[in-house]
C-alpha cells in the first residue's frame, strides 16, 4: 500500500512515526516533510496551497490514501481536488472544514445548534466591533479572534479597553494577519481548565482520542503571546469518566449530526477545543485535523494500527472500531526558535539530538528542522522540536521529556519549563 502524509510540522511527523511503528514495509511519502520526517518517509516539496497540483501529484503516484495534517488545504478544498480524481483522502470537504477556517461561522453553528459556547459578537468592521468593546457588555477580559486562518496568531486575550483597540487596528485596519482579519469575533473570556479532545469521525461514528491539554501562551506561567503551543500533555486521569461523556453526547455528536443536516457531512478529524467551567463544559473552538502538540503526546498512546483508523474514516466503518490506548501518561514539550511567534532566525544548527537517540520512552519530533547535508540539523521553523516523554505517571513523563530537552541545544531556544500545570484562560 502506498500513503501520502501532506504537511511538515510535529504533527505530520507523529503520524508518519506511528503508520511506521505498524507498517514496517509501507510505502509512505510526505510532502513536504522534514528532516525527521525523512527517516521514516520519501520526502517530496510541494505547495500545499495548490491543490489541485497536490491532487495531480497523488493521481501520478497513484496513492492508494492520502493523510492531511495541516488546515489550509483542507479549508481550500483539497479534499474535493481529490474526490474529483476518485482519489481517497482522510480529511473534511472544504465546507466542513468551515467550523475551522471560520471562526464566526464556527461560533454561529454553535449558536444554532445550542451548543454551548462564550457569549459573542461577530464584527464585520473596525466600528461595529469598537461599538462592543464599548459597551462593554462581553465584559473584561475579552477574547478578540480572527475570522480566518493566521496560523496560531489570531487570538488574543484584551484586559483593557485600550489593548483592545490596538488589537482591532492590527487585525482590521493594518491588516496584519491581512484577509484573516477581515472579520473579527469579540467573546466573552471564560476561566476554568482547558482541554483539548479530539475524535475520528465518517459522519456517522466517532472514535474518541485520549483526552488531551495544550500549552498555547509562549511563557510559563501562561504568560506572554499566544503560539501555535509550547507543549501538551495527555493522561489518564485528565477529566472523569461521566465528563467525558457528557462532552461527546452533548457537543460532540451534536456537532456531526447538525453539520451532516446543513449538508456539510464531516469526515476526518475533529478537535474540540474546551474549557470546563463552573457551569460545564463549554467549547473554545474547533479544529478540522489533528492538534499540534497534542498529536505528538496522544499518537504515543495509541496501541492499535493508525492505518486501520484512517482507512476506517475513509470507508464509513467507524463504528466496528474499538482502539486500544496505552494506560501511561506522556508529555511533550516544544523547543521553539528565539523569537517565536515573531520574527526568528533559521538555519541554525541543532546539537544534542544523538545524545538524546538512545533515552528509553522518548520521541523526539522534528517540526521545524532541515539536513541539506543529511547528517548536520538546523532550525527552519518557528516551533523546531516537540520532545516526548512516556512513563507510568505524568510526573514521570514530564521528569522523562525534560531530561531529554537538557541535552538539546540550539542558539535562541525557548521553552516552556512549568508544561504539566493547568490553564484557566480559554482562547
Amino acid at each position: 500500500m502506498k500513503i501520502l502524509v501532506v504537511g511538515s510540522g510535529g504533527r505530520e511527523h507523529a503520524v508518519v512515526w506511528k503508520l511506521r511503528q505498524s507498517h514496517p514495509d509501507l510505502d509512505i511519502w510526505c510532502t513536504p516533510g522534514n528532516h525527521g520526517i525523512s527517516r521514516h518517509a520519501y520526502c517530496v516539496t510541494g505547495d500545499l496551497s495548490d491543490v489541485e497540483a497536490l491532487a495531480a501529484f497523488a493521481e501520478r503516484q497513484k496513492f492508494d490514501l492520502t493523510f492531511v495534517g495541516p488546515e489550509a488545504p483542507l479549508v481550500l478544498g483539497v479534499k474535493e481536488a481529490f474526490q474529483a480524481r476518485g482519489l481517497r483522502l482522510v480529511g473534511p470537504s472544504s465546507e466542513a472544514a468551515k467550523l475551522e477556517g471560520s471562526k464566526a461561522f464556527a461560533k454561529e453553528f454553535m449558536s444554532r445548534h445550542g451548543i454551548p459556547t462564550a457569549a459573542f459578537e461577530v464584527c464585520e468592521s473596525p466600528l461595529r466591533a469598537a461599538e462592543v468593546i464599548d459597551s462593554g457588555r462581553l465584559g473584561l477580559p475579552l477574547v478578540m479572534k480572527a475570522d480566518g486562518l493566521a496560523a496560531g496568531k489570531g487570538v488574543v486575550i484584551v484586559t483593557s479597553q485600550r489593548e483592545a483597540y490596538a488589537y482591532l487596528e492590527s487585525f482590521m485596519v493594518r491588516k496584519t494577519l491581512g484577509d484573516a482579519g477581515d472579520v473579527v469575533v469579540l467573546e466573552q473570556c471564560l476561566t476554568g481548565r482547558e482541554f483539548s479532545l479530539l475524535v475520528f469521525t465518517d459522519g456517522e461514528a466517532a472514535v474518541p482520542l485520549p483526552m488531551a491539554q495544550d500549552y498555547k501562551r509562549l511563557l510559563d506561567g501562561d504568560r506572554g503571546p499566544n503560539t501555535g503551543g509550547m507543549g501538551a500533555i495527555c493522561t489518564p486521569d485528565l477529566l472523569d469518566e461521566t465528563t467525558r461523556e457528557y462532552i461527546l453526547a452533548r457537543i460532540v455528536m451534536p456537532t456531526i449530526s447538525n453539520l451532516d443536516k446543513e449538508g456539510r457531512r464531516y469526515r476526518g478529524v475533529l478537535y474540540v477545543g474546551l474549557m470546563l467551567t463552573r457551569t460545564g463544559p463549554m467549547v473554545l473552538e474547533f479544529n478540522a485535523r489533528l492538534g499540534d502538540p497534542e498529536t505528538q503526546a496522544i499518537l504515543p498512546r495509541l496501541s492499535s494500527d493508525l492505518l486501520e483508523i484512517l482507512e476506517a474514516v475513509d470507508s464509513g466503518e467507524m463504528r466496528r472500531l474499538e482502539p486500544r490506548w496505552d494506560p501511561r501518561s506522556t508529555a511533550c514539550v516544544v523547543l521553539a526558535a528565539g523569537g517565536y511567534p515573531g520574527k526568528y532566525e533559521t538555519h541554525t544548527p541543532i546539537g544534542g539530538l544523538d545524545e538524546v537517540e538512545g533515552l528509553e520512552n522518548v520521541e523526539v519530533f522534528h517540526a521545524g528542522t532541515t539536513s541539506p547535508n543529511g547528517r548536520d540539523v538546523f532550525t527552519s521553523g518557528g516551533r523546531v522540536l516537540g520532545v516526548t516523554g512516556l512513563d507510568s505517571t505524568l510526573e514521570r513523563a514530564l521528569d522523562r521529556a525534560y531530561h531529554a530537552v537538557s541535552f538539546i541545544h540550539f542558539d535562541g531556544v525557548q521553552y516552556r519549563r512549568d508544561i504539566g500545570g493547568f490553564s484557566h484562560h480559554g482562547v
